[in-house]
Order: structure tokens, then C-alpha cells, then sequence
């Protein structure tokens, strides 16, 4: 019986001194506190946000429906920490157990006030049209991707001070170690500058379909240093920003007009009266069609060759329309055709002239009869 009251006296000895001075069941307590602000968390989610989804759901914007969608999982995290801070005020640590647990709440309540804030910014930059109509897009988006950056740091060097790191001498760290990385990473500053000048210079904005090199195809993404271009076989391409800056990029989603440049080349047979009949009914069929401009016309005999009459036929589609400008191309063509038969005259067809000489035929002395090869002409 002794030593059944010498292991109960033991097992209350453990279950009251507990861990750091707190007993067993003010900790199972406090693990009972964080588990119900987990329960409650839901519950918050439910009711809270669900009323405020109510709430903003009356006005006749969307601009407010949007924030409150990327403030909430921000939101649904305020019940954990208020569980947390309950469940340690409970324990009743020692004042030097109580400063560690307090910097953890203020830790949280930090994270959580500036991870709102990094998440709202991206649909606050969309309610300012007006700079997006006078910047670009794509530079809006650089400069919240810039915002946010400075929001994150700005919440990571208050957590950090929180805990007694200064940031002065960290960030004068950072600046030699940045001195002897930006020597290493020359062609990362240069492609971010260029970047920049593409954007304040407005060559190109994400979607406009550019050709650079060869290379036509869709901007998607116009990065810090990179810009990612989609071609038609749906195959992302990554180009950096100073080969874009320095080269030559036409933007095709800009064309106010395309150009047909064709050389049509006659049969030498053709007469002067079919030639400027034929001349003249292509010119007069590219300017009362709607689908040409009126600028730019030129149809002209260009030049003779010993195998045709060439004439250069250029004009400009009324459409910077890619189908357009290709359905246009085929009814000039059909209709180019017609009028040469129509006045009676052909294409030219590339020829070749050969020439057929015989000698005498050779004795082979060996073989008295005669060999298949034949003596070149002098």
C-alpha cells in the first residue's frame, strides 16, 4: 500500500510541476483553447466573412467584392491568433517565458496585418484605370510587383526588430554582399533596365503580337528580366529584355495597313497595247476595291529580261487583319489572272536554251569499228 501512495504522490509531483512550472493540465488546457480557435476559425469564416461577403455584395462595385476575396484567408488566420494569445495568458508564464510568447502573438499579428495588405494591393492596382490608360499595363504591374516587394520587406524588418535583429547593419551587410553579386550579374541589371526603357517606351504591351529575329508569336509576360513570347505552335518562348531593347521588334498589333509587293512577269509575246491594258485594269481594280487604300499604289512595268516583261504591282489592305489581308492577297490574285487572259496574253514560263553540236566520229585503232565518243568541236 506504501508504495501505491508513493506512486501516486509522484505521479501528482509530475502532473503539477507539468513543463517550465506549469502544470499538466493548464497545458491540456491551453492545447483545448488553440484546438477551439482552430473550431472557431471555421466558424468565422462562416459567419464573419460570409456576412461581409453579404455586406459588399449590396454596392455596385466589384471593386470591394475583390478586396475582401484577397483579404480572407488573411482574415480567417484572427481567430488562431486570438486563441494563441488566450491559451498562453492562461498558462501564466514567468515574466521571462512571457516575453519569448509575447513576441509570437506580435509576430503573428504582424505577418497577418502585412499579409492583408501584400494581398489587397494587386486588386486596389486595378481600380486605377486611369494610370493603367496612360502608363500601360504592363508597367502597372511592375510597379505593384515593386509595391509588394517593399511591403514584404517592410513586414519581415518588423518582425525582425521585433525580435531584437537590427536591420541597419543587416541591410549595410546586404549592401557589400549586393556590391559583389551585381559584378557577377551585369547581364541581370542590364536586362532590368531594359525592361524599364521597353516599358516607358511603350514599344509593346502583353498581348500584341510582335516579330523580332524571325521570331513572330504573342507577348505574354514582360518580366524584371525576361519576356515570355508565345508562337503560333503554342510554344513559349523567353527572350531577355535587352536583346528586345537593343534589336529590332516589329509590333504587328499596330499595323494600320499590310503591304503587297508582288512581280508578275509576262510572256515576251505580249503586244505594247496588251501590256498597258493589262497594267491598267489591275491598277483600276486596286483602287475601286474597298479592301485597298488609295495610298501607296504602284503598278508598273519594272523591267525586261531575256525570259519575260516583269511588272511590279504594290499596293496596302485597308485592314492590318491578318485574314483580311490574306483573303484580299487571293482576290487580287484571281483577279490578276483574269485580266491577263482576258487581254489575250500569258505568264511568262522559265526557259532554257540548249545547244546541240556534232563532230566527227573517232577511230579507235585497237577496235576497227567506231567509238561512241565524239570529237569536241574546235
Amino acid at each position: 500500500m506504501d508504495r501505491v501512495n508513493d506512486f501516486w504522490t509522484q505521479a501528482l509531483d509530475v502532473w503539477n510541476h507539468g513543463l517550465l512550472g506549469t502544470t499538466v493540465g493548464d497545458i491540456l488546457i491551453a492545447i483545448l483553447i488553440v484546438v477551439l480557435a482552430v473550431v472557431a476559425r471555421r466558424l468565422f469564416s462562416r459567419v464573419v466573412v460570409a456576412n461581409l461577403r453579404r455586406v459588399t455584395a449590396r454596392t455596385q462595385n466589384r471593386f470591394d467584392d475583390v478586396v475582401l476575396e484577397a483579404i480572407a484567408p488573411p482574415l480567417r488566420l484572427v481567430p488562431v491568433i486570438l486563441g494563441l494569445y488566450l491559451a498562453f495568458r492562461f498558462l501564466d508564464p514567468s515574466p521571462q517565458y512571457w516575453v519569448t510568447l509575447e513576441l509570437i502573438v506580435r509576430s503573428l499579428v504582424a505577418f497577418t496585418i502585412f499579409w492583408a495588405i501584400y494581398r489587397a494591393i494587386m486588386p486596389l492596382s486595378r481600380a486605377i484605370q486611369p494610370l493603367q490608360d496612360v502608363l500601360g499595363a504592363a508597367t502597372v504591374d511592375w510597379v505593384v510587383k515593386a509595391v509588394r516587394l517593399v511591403i514584404a520587406f517592410i513586414g519581415a524588418a518588423i518582425v525582425l526588430e521585433m525580435w531584437g535583429i537590427q536591420v541597419g547593419p543587416l541591410l549595410a551587410g546586404l549592401g557589400l554582399f549586393g556590391v559583389a553579386v551585381a559584378l557577377g550579374a551585369q547581364d541581370l541589371f542590364k536586362n532590368l533596365i531594359a525592361g524599364m526603357a521597353i516599358l516607358s517606351e511603350k514599344r509593346f504591351a502583353k498581348g500584341d503580337t510582335v516579330s523580332v529575329d524571325g521570331l513572330e508569336g504573342t507577348v505574354e509576360t514582360i518580366g524584371f528580366r525576361s519576356t515570355s513570347i508565345r508562337r503560333g505552335d503554342k510554344a513559349p518562348v523567353f527572350l531577355p529584355n535587352s536583346k528586345l531593347a537593343d534589336g529590332a521588334v516589329a509590333n504587328l498589333s499596330r499595323f494600320t495597313a499590310r503591304h503587297i509587293n508582288w512581280k508578275i512577269s509576262l510572256d515576251h509575246r505580249a503586244t505594247v497595247a496588251q501590256l498597258r491594258a493589262v497594267r491598267q485594269e489591275i491598277e483600276e481594280y486596286i483602287k475601286g476595291n474597298d479592301a485597298f487604300s488609295h495610298d501607296g499604289i504602284a503598278v508598273r512595268i519594272d523591267s525586261l529580261t531575256t525570259s519575260s516583261i516583269d511588272m511590279t504591282v504594290q499596293c496596302f489592305t485597308t485592314t492590318p487583319d491578318a485574314g483580311e489581308w490574306q483573303l484580299a492577297k487571293e482576290e487580287l490574285a484571281l483577279r490578276i489572272k483574269e485580266i491577263v487572259e482576258e487581254e489575250g496574253t500569258t505568264f511568262a514560263s522559265p526557259t532554257q536554251a540548249l545547244t546541240l553540236t556534232t563532230g566527227k566520229p573517232i577511230v579507235d585503232e585497237e577496235d576497227d569499228g567506231v567509238s561512241g565518243r565524239q570529237e569536241s568541236p574546235q
